[in-house]
């Protein structure tokens, strides 16, 4: 699984105007990725509180409140992108950081 282009879609509103795309090298990079959008968010949000924490939930909640969010992952095999949706994001994010947490 290491090593796989990966491409991020999502819409943050209905507004098609906020289509956008993010790329990284790997799934692992992806789902980092992910986390730093919320984390972002989050501390523009509350820009006085130095050290915020959050649970899973909270970022199944901002995933969810997305108009669009969906993954497209290269499989080298095919040599063609797979497209993944929000639901596999969200089991994804799950399971990278519980091993960034047992680190």
């Amino acid at each position: 699984m290491a090593n796989r282009h990966t491409i991020i879609l999502m819409q943050t509103s209905q507004n098609r105007a906020t289509r956008t795309f993010m790329d990284y090298d790997s799934i692992s990079q992806a789902m980092d990725g992910i986390c730093g959008l919320y984390e972002r968010k989050l501390k523009d949000l509350n820009p006085a509180i130095l050290n915020i924490t959050y649970d899973i939930a909270d970022l199944y909640n901002f995933i969810d409140g997305l108009a669009d969010m969906s993954a497209l992952v290269y499989d080298h095999s095919i040599q063609a992108y797979l497209p993944y949706d929000r639901q596999w994001i969200k089991q994804r994010t799950f399971q990278h950081l519980k091993k960034r947490a047992t680190r």
